[in-house]
């Protein structure tokens, strides 16, 4: 595994996983943002370049094989939600929210370990 173009890749996917959390949630922080939906999907565009590039990345650093970067997608997806959702919105970690949390995290090492 390619280590520079794995940090790059995992980089892009956190950057982009912020920027969605964000552009969804944000209408539960403020009334603007519920009231302007349309306006709120415009950094898509952004959010959809940084994914690209995340996926590009993460294939290459495995060699081509495109299993690896959705499924490290899926569990810092998962995590970053968590902690946004738990840190931003004040909504506590359930034991079944904890343990999918455990789950996404080893989905992540399994992609990083198994050789």
């Amino acid at each position: 595994m390619n280590s520079k173009l794995f940090i790059l890749g995992i980089s892009c996917f956190i950057i982009s996983q912020i920027m969605i959390w964000f552009q969804s949630h944000l209408q539960f922080i403020f009334k603007w943002s519920q009231d302007n939906p349309l306006l709120m999907s415009v950094p898509g565009v952004i959010v959809s370049y940084f994914s690209i590039l995340a996926t590009t990345y993460l294939a290459e650093a495995f060699g081509g094989l495109v299993w690896p970067s959705r499924l490290i997608g899926f569990g810092v997806g998962i995590t970053l939600f968590s902690i946004l959702t738990w840190f931003i919105l004040k909504e506590p970690l359930t034991a079944k929210s904890m343990v999918s949390v455990g789950l996404a995290l080893i989905i992540i090492l399994i992609q990083i370990l198994w050789k």
